[in-house]
């Protein structure tokens, strides 16, 4: 089959099914992991160690759909403009009615579009949110040329492709479909309850339904729509880390970090770190980063998702936190997902309470563990909701809040509160809750 039959399957396929099927009515408002992702301000940060402000840039989402994301986009990133573009002219009916029922229409602008032609609108965008698409896509070297060609020299993409090696057994099931016939046209109705009637009817023990069928007896829309994604979704493609970094190469373009950072990490697989075997304490040293993250999908193909953050430009190297000298000259802002007006009266109630507060309850992806403040540091950051603060702004409040050392009973030492303020701040922003800004 050429590309451009191809393409056309998949723009009937989401003509007849758009996606992603969230009501128009649902707000994502709330929804602080789907946000803190969907916000330019995080990539930006990981590039820059900067804070960007989003009023009135341009943001494309490419194969937007129903509008779903583009909602999560303009609200993760206030004042700023959302162009979708997408092939199906229906789902971008359901984007437009969802942009105006939430009182958004004048940031959101959709056109029926391939994201090959995304060039054709004559705009330069400051951030490309590409979500669910690549591995569609008959030509993804084209597909990301396409993207960059229309990136700012400062701009940052972000793009996903569905893993080869955590997906491979839904890819068997593809293949099964296909050879009975169901994906010779555009998969509907009859063949997702065919698909659904041969699963259920299978032995619990078949290879295929242990690793691939989680999705129970029901068949509501819900599990209507899985089905659909996972077996019988055509053009669908896994890839490798190899593969995204050749293409990223292809095109020119530089990678910046994978969307989950945290849950990449190599070391983290081991039971003792300290004391690995020779080769990996060798090995690991040596690797590239497209190394490492190669490495860990071989070892633990857990994502479905190679969700990553490029850009134009060549990341800087930035200086690690925990390695600065010239705290007395940063500003420290707590990330713009966080403050809201709902998490500051949760943190007002805590310290009115006296009692410890979880940040960490709000965008727990990025952490493994529960991340709790002592009363005394949490309520020294309060301040941060209002404005950001200097080091000094922060101590000073912390030492009226504990003035007296627990263990003399004396007055607490500055240059102590001062460390442990340091360690807070430090720890918060390993995971982006809070940005600390030096100038430059």
């Amino acid at each position: 089959m050429n590309a451009e039959a191809l393409r056309e399957q998949i723009r009937e396929q989401f003509e007849s099914v758009p996606y992603p099927s969230n009501p128009v009515e649902d707000s994502p408002v709330g929804a602080y992991d789907g946000l803190f992702i969907h916000s330019l301000v995080t990539p930006f940060y990981l590039q820059h160690q900067r804070v960007v402000e989003t009023k009135d840039l341009l943001i494309l989402d490419a194969g937007c759909g129903t509008g779903y994301t583009s909602l999560l986009l303009a609200i993760a990133n206030p004042g700023a403009k959302i162009i979708g573009v997408d092939p199906s002219p229906r789902s971008l009916e359901f984007a437009r009615q969802r942009f105006d029922y939430h009182g958004l229409a004048e940031f959101g602008e959709f056109h029926a579009l391939p994201l090959e032609q995304v060039a054709e609108l004559g705009l330069q965008f400051d951030y490309i949110n590409c979500d669910e698409v690549l591995y569609l896509l008959p030509d993804l070297d084209l597909a990301m040329g396409a993207l960059r060609s229309v990136l700012k020299p400062q701009g940052i993409l972000r793009g996903n492709l569905n893993n080869i090696h955590q997906r491979g057994p839904h890819y068997r099931g593809q293949e099964l479909f296909r050879l009975m016939g169901l994906m010779e046209e555009n998969p509907g109705d009859m063949e997702i309850e065919l698909v659904m009637d041969t699963m259920t009817a299978l032995k619990p023990q078949v290879a295929l339904k242990q690793q691939t069928w989680n999705i129970g007896s029901g068949r509501g829309k819900n599990e209507k729509e899985l089905v659909l994604l996972n077996y019988l979704l055509r053009g669908d493609r896994g890839y490798s880390i190899p593969d995204l970094f050749e293409s990223l190469e292809q095109s020119e373009l530089n990678f910046l970090s994978m969307v989950q950072w945290r849950d990449w990490e190599v070391m983290d697989l081991f039971e003792d770190p300290e004391n690995l075997p020779l080769i990996w304490q060798m090995g690991l040293v040596e690797m590239t980063i497209d190394q490492r993250l190669h490495t860990y999908e071989l070892l633990n193909p857990v994502h479905r998702l190679l969700d990553f953050w490029a850009t134009r430009d060549e990341p800087q190297a930035l200086v690690p936190l925990s390695d600065r000298t010239d705290w007395a000259t940063a500003t420290i802002h707590i990330h713009p997902v966080l403050r809201t007006a709902h998490i500051q009266l949760d943190l007002v109630q805590a310290v009115k309470a006296r009692q410890s507060f979880e940040i960490s309850q709000y965008i727990p992806n990025v952490t493994r563990a529960a991340v709790s403040l002592p009363y005394g540091l949490a309520a020294a950051i309060l301040p941060l909701w209002e404005a950001p603060q200097t080091l000094e702004a922060i101590v000073s409040r912390f030492c009226q809040i504990e003035p007296v050392d627990p263990l003399t009973l004396g007055a607490i030492d500055r240059a102590a509160a001062e460390r442990l303020v340091m360690q807070l701040i430090t720890q918060l922003e390993a995971f982006l809750y809070v940005l600390v800004v030096f100038p430059e």
